[in-house]
């Protein structure tokens, strides 16, 4: 896709973020934003996806959101590739809704294969979809997605080690490092050292997108992911965001992880994002 489309994308799907967060005066605009670039590129430029969504996922690449309080990013990005109608977005939040806050399987919502927002649990179940693709034969691969702040929880590194150790080497974990979490920075909570080192003492092969909201950036660190696939070793890119990207107030802090913006920051939010291909 050329970039004009995905930059379209991101815009709108930065609106639909906005949108569905101030509708319900509730849910995760900073990481989301934050993920937006890389979430329009996963879908619709990197990732080979079958027609019709299966919940077994053979011969496709599958995606797992580990970090699930960010859903608001990834229904827009569901929906705007087709999964269900731009206008649930809509719903987002609303009892009896198949978007709910934190993504869940029960009301079959395409797309989703796994709930998630339970922090530390998204690796372990990853790992298992890419054993369970190895066992089966099936040449497709595994994407997930992880919050650095996420990592403080110790189930990850049992995960990580087991991956390594099973030469997962069809497995791509990518680590959003924003260094924000609800209560702080990172390294005010509990800081985590160097991960880069410590991902590869664990025996991962790891890359780092250091522009991780620049799409040209997002193409070739995960075009490069895909080249050290197969090589015995589980990748893991680290990529650096910045939470809220895209609205100048939410940006850096860690304030806007989970804070609904009133109506007038809505309307300075979405003057900062033009509307490119309709809202819901």
């Amino acid at each position: 896709m050329e970039i004009k489309k995905l930059d379209d994308l991101v815009y709108q799907t930065r609106r639909d973020i906005l949108r569905m967060v101030h509708a319900v005066s509730s849910g995760h605009p900073g990481g989301s934003l934050g993920c937006t670039e890389f979430l329009v590129v996963l879908y619709h430029e990197i990732m080979r996806l079958n027609k019709n969504f299966e919940m077994d996922g053979i011969n496709e690449d599958l995606f797992f959101l580990s970090n699930g309080h960010i859903s608001p990013v990834f229904y827009s990005v569901l929906a705007r590739k087709g999964y269900f109608p731009v206008e649930e977005l809509s719903t987002f939040r609303h009892i009896n809704s198949r978007l709910q806050g934190h993504p869940t399987t029960h009301e079959g919502l395409p797309g989703v294969r796994v709930a998630s927002g339970s922090l530390g649990q998204g690796m372990s179940v990853a790992i298992g979809a890419a054993q369970a693709k190895k066992l089966n034969d099936d040449s497709t691969l595994i994407y997930s997605l992880h919050g650095d702040g996420e990592l403080q929880e110790g189930q990850n590194w049992e995960a990580i080690m087991y991956a390594a150790g099973n030469h997962m080497d069809n497995l791509i974990a990518t680590i959003d490092v924003n260094g924000q979490q609800i209560d702080g920075s990172t390294d005010t909570v509990l800081p985590m050292g160097n991960l880069k080192t410590k991902f590869e003492a664990f025996g991962w092969d790891v890359l780092e997108i250091k522009e991780g909201n620049d799409l040209n950036a997002i193409i070739v660190g995960l075009t490069e992911a895909k080249n050290r696939i197969g090589k015995k070793k589980p990748v893991c890119i680290l990529l650096y965001t910045t939470m809220g990207n895209g609205v100048d107030f939410m940006m850096h802090g860690h304030e806007w992880h989970g804070k609904a913006p009133n109506k007038q920051q809505l309307a300075d939010a979405l003057r900062q994002n033009p509307e490119t291909l309709g809202d819901y």
